[in-house]
């Protein structure tokens, strides 16, 4: 078993209040989950209202299904017009990490 982690750290556009932020974060959330199967949250910048960590977990039985899954996440957060992706840190643990 192979578990992936990505932080994606992101600054959102023209947003002045965390219910606006909450506007655009969660629908981005919502599309990587659905699109990729991924566990996936806002993890963090929570009281920042233009800047959000978004984490995704991925676990399966092979560790290049783990990055391509983590990649294409990443890739469609960099592509989303309202973000501005300034980092991601990817982690992989598999059976030899103990």
């Amino acid at each position: 078993m192979f578990v992936g982690s990505l932080e994606l750290d992101v600054l959102l556009g023209d947003v002045h209040s965390l219910k606006q932020k909450r506007s655009v974060v969660r629908p981005v959330v919502a599309e990587l989950r659905r699109r990729f199967e991924v566990s996936v949250a806002e993890a963090g910048h929570l009281e920042l209202h233009r800047r959000a960590l978004i984490g995704v977990a991925v676990v399966a039985a092979d560790a290049e299904h783990v990055r391509d899954v983590m990649a294409a996440c990443e890739r469609l957060v960099a592509g989303r017009p309202e973000l501005e992706l300034l980092s991601a840190r990817h982690r992989l643990v598999g059976p030899e990490d103990d």
